[in-house]
């Protein structure tokens, strides 16, 4: 059964040539139809030429692939079934002719279609939620300017009525100031050209008294008295109303155009604070380029001394309690167990505790090795941890009092005590049972004629019987007062005491080869020496470094002075702490010093001037620092204050840290040991 019956054929009254044969047509296919329907505007009533069929047939052959869709002819197919062959008439608008344009052509198919809408699934999702959707707040209504009505407000035919009511207030006159007027720019035959002037409106002129009186030659002078110009203008009620609505409307332009500018003063400053966070977020991405330089040329110079230290490795045959190089002056990453990366940064893992008074000074010799901490006089014996298992190996026995300040260095440890002794410990030989006796030094006991063996040179050695289990190796003897400070590096050890001295020692021979007297610096310096509290003779030399043959020290006049260890003399001095000088540490470039007055000074050791100084709350007890932070501690905090030398910025790290405030602290990479006043001794994760 064919979909569309035949219908008689009409036959066109313009053509020329019927053919009698075609009197009636089969039924036509659906591309017939769509065929007729697109192709009848280009071929109007001339359609049959030759050259029209075939620009018709082009264009439907470019056509039909996005026309003859599936869903177009399920609609071409249904309106056929429904309506049969009066359906195309339907179609027709009335009046026109058997061709359908192109809008009908796309209207049809949009009519048929809100007809026969289908429901989806989305339409079901919003019936189930309707109590949901009715439960929910009403947001606010914004109050942003819609895209029309801001464009009527600032369109330039806005200012048309302002125009139209600044010329409606104009009044003409003949000639402002007449015609020889201050001011006024005239040229010949103006008095010409006013005469021939037509007369304005009555409305728009100025009124003048015509008794006026001539004066001289015939001039006419106006009385003085005159009607204002407002009173020469009548606008009339509907005009008036009408300018109020207009200045109304231009009130309400201007608030919109106010609303638009205020919304893109905040998005400029939106974008703006978006651009700084940019900008804040691509400065701490450089400060990180930054450190991680400053990370890569530690480790490169951590490797080189490690290259250099393999290679002459095999030719050390010296005696293993004389160190080979310090802790101190070791560069780039510390080799530190897999499981140390997973330790969060800033939090104390670790605590030991043991002793029973406040932490006077402590000191390890790598990551997880060996520490040596000590206490005041109230537990004099210094304590000897394996950092690995977190437990006490044992104590050292031997000085008179107490212990001020300590250095580790491998298994070698150097002590100086308040009874101005230094001694020398070998800590492989620590145990729990060990009493640490002296041992028996042949090569340095000279033996008088008895046989009574007596120390020189400031070496104290005294015999014992068995002597493999000896931790005290050596005494070095010549301080008058308690030490305070010490360093050694190689053979070479440098100690302060409060007798105001220095001291420089040969380890291996045990003789002082150089004493340096800081108060004859003092009096032979041409700059003012800060005064000093009572305390100064207790902790006189707060801290002391050198490398090579320049040697630092401060004491507790407040000056930092600088050495030449060849000579012994003082040759540069720099003044600037208010208060004694508590610790201190330099490098090649930089000397940072922490004093009593509550700062930290940051010298350029090139220049001897003050680049930074950092300020707190407390004095500083003490500090160190490498390439990229400096940490500190205060007297009256808790907490171990880090501050980042390539941002600047300061921060502080009390998680599961001290109880009282911290009094020493020595770091390594990012390991760090603090010892507190309650006498805890805490292992940190940087």
């Amino acid at each position: 059964m064919s979909d569309y019956p035949s219908t008689p054929r009409r036959k066109d009254k313009h053509t020329k040539h019927p053919d009698p044969v075609n009197t009636s047509t089969p039924s036509k296919s659906k591309f017939d139809i769509v065929q007729n329907a697109l192709m009848s505007p280009f071929g109007g009533k001339n359609n049959d030429t030759p050259h029209r069929k075939s620009k018709s047939t082009n264009i439907l052959e470019d056509l039909a692939p996005a026309i003859m869709t599936p869903k177009m002819m399920a609609h071409a197919s249904t309106v056929n079934a429904r309506g049969g062959g009066g359906n195309r008439q339907r179609l027709l608008p009335a009046g026109s002719s058997h061709s359908l344009d192109f809008a009908t052509l796309g209207r049809a198919p949009m009519r048929l279609s809100l007809g026969t809408r289908r429901i989806s699934s989305r339409d079901l999702e919003i019936v189930e939620a309707t109590d949901e959707l009715l439960e929910q707040e009403i947001p606010e209504a914004d109050t942003s300017v819609s895209l029309l009505r801001g464009f009527s407000a600032t369109i330039p035919s806005s200012e048309a009525n302002k125009s139209r009511r600044r010329q409606l207030r104009h009044v003409d006159l003949p000639r402002l100031g007449g015609s020889k007027g201050r001011g006024l720019l005239t040229g010949p035959g103006d008095d010409l050209a006013d005469e021939a002037e037509s007369v304005v409106s009555e409305d728009d002129v100025v009124i003048i008294d015509p008794s006026s009186k001539r004066k001289g030659k015939g001039k006419l002078v106006p009385k003085r008295k005159r009607e204002s110009l407002s009173a020469a203008k009548f606008l009339g009620t509907d005009e008036l109303k009408r300018q109020s609505h207009e200045i109304m409307k231009d009130k309400e332009n201007l608030h919109v155009r106010r609303r638009l500018i205020n919304h893109e003063i905040a998005e400029i400053t939106h974008k703006i604070e978006s651009l700084d966070a940019i900008l804040q977020d691509l400065e701490h991405d450089l400060i990180r380029i930054q450190e991680e330089e400053l990370e890569l040329d530690d480790e490169y110079a951590g490797v080189q001394e490690r290259l250099e230290f393999e290679r002459h490795g095999s030719d050390r045959g010296r005696d293993q309690s004389v160190p080979s190089r310090t802790s101190k002056r070791r560069r780039g990453p510390a080799f530190l167990p897999s499981e140390h990366d997973q330790l969060p940064p800033g939090v104390a893992f670790m605590t030991l505790e043991s002793h029973i008074a406040p932490i006077v000074s402590l000191d390890f010799s790598e990551p997880y090795g060996t520490l040596v901490s000590t206490s005041t006089s109230q537990d004099p014996q210094p304590r000897v941890w394996d950092l690995m298992s977190a437990s006490e190996i044992g104590r050292l026995r031997g000085h008179q009092g107490a212990v001020r300040c300590v250095q580790v260095e491998d298994q070698l440890c150097l002590t100086g005590g308040e009874d101005g002794d230094v001694r020398l410990w070998d800590l492989r030989k620590v145990d729990d049972d060990d009493e640490g006796e002296l041992v028996e030094l042949s090569e340095i006991i000279e033996e008088d004629e008895e046989g009574h063996a007596a120390p020189t040179n400031g070496v104290h050695s005294p015999t014992r019987e068995s002597p493999s289990k000896d931790v005290c190796t050596r005494v070095l003897q010549g301080h008058t007062k308690r030490i305070t400070s010490l360093y050694f590096d190689d053979e070479c050890l440098v100690t302060g005491a409060s007798d105001k001295t220095l001291r420089q020692w040969d380890l291996s021979t045990g003789q002082c080869v150089m004493t340096m007297d800081i108060l004859w610096a003092m009096n032979h310096s041409s700059l003012p020496a800060p005064a000093f509290g009572g305390n100064a003779d207790e902790d006189f030399v707060g801290g002391l470094q050198f490398w090579g043959y320049g040697l630092v020290s401060g004491s507790a006049d407040g000056a930092v002075r600088m050495w030449d260890m060849r000579t012994g003399q003082n040759h540069r001095t720099l003044v600037g702490h208010t208060a004694p000088i508590s610790c201190l540490q330099f490098d090649e470039l930089h000397i940072v010093t922490g004093s009593r007055d509550k700062t930290i000074r940051i010298w350029d050791l090139r220049t001897g001037g003050t680049l930074q100084t950092l300020k707190y709350d407390f004095p500083v007890n003490d500090l160190q620092f490498d390439s990229r932070k400096v940490i500190a501690a205060t007297e009256g905090d808790s907490g171990v204050k880090i501050f980042n030398r390539t941002s600047g910025q300061q921060s502080t790290i009390t998680m599961n840290g001290h109880s009282e405030p911290v009094q020493r602290l020595r770091f390594m990479d990012r390991y760090l040991v603090t010892g507190g006043r309650e006498g805890t001794v805490k292992v940190w994760s940087l």
